[in-house]
């Protein structure tokens, strides 16, 4: 595989030269997955559109799906990440992991969000019955059921992109799932 770069601010369009402005007051740093969507002129302003948009979930829901879908599509980037945020939205080591398993024993709800998640990206869209109904009986509605898809998708090109490029994690790594109990 050939080697992607990290592209710094001075290698990338005037647009995402201000987007990097932007990421460094929000954020104190460019992460790496970021900076590499700016290879493209377009693609780091669309997709941080995207993945701020207006959603129906919560933050702490958005995460419990981030944690699924990456694990899913194992993507150390975006396991890592997700492994901070999720800890700053309130979620121990140990209910992470779980989530990153596609579950939560701990919140019913979140369980039945966590298992959606997994089983969307698992089977490509293609929901199982039961995942489903148990979603709609947790509480979720139909916009809830979109809005969880629509972050599937987005957390899906962000471990593509990462799974592809292979850039550095610039976040603790998080374990492989397998080698923690879970």
């Amino acid at each position: 595989m050939s080697t992607f770069n990290v592209p710094t601010k001075d290698q990338v369009s005037e647009n995402n030269q201000a987007i990097f402005d932007n990421l460094n007051k929000a954020l104190g740093f460019v992460p790496n997955l970021y900076a590499t969507y700016a290879h493209s002129n377009t693609a780091l302003e669309n997709y941080l559109n995207f993945a701020n948009a207006k959603t129906s979930l919560s933050a702490k829901e958005k995460e419990v799906v981030n944690l699924a879908v990456s694990e899913v599509n194992n993507c150390i980037y975006c396991l890592s990440a997700h492994t901070v945020i999720g800890k700053m939205n309130g979620f121990s080591d140990e209910q992470i992991l779980e989530l990153r398993a596609g579950e939560a024993s701990f919140d019913n709800k979140l369980d039945a969000l966590a298992r959606l998640a997994r089983n969307i990206t698992e089977n490509r869209g293609r929901t199982d019955e039961a995942v489903l109904e148990n979603f709609f009986n947790a509480g979720y509605s139909k916009g809830n059921l979109i809005d969880t898809i629509s972050l599937v998708g987005d957390k899906t090109i962000s471990n593509y992109v990462h799974s592809t490029t292979q850039v550095p994690v610039d976040f603790p790594v998080a374990q492989p799932l397998a080698e923690v109990a879970v």
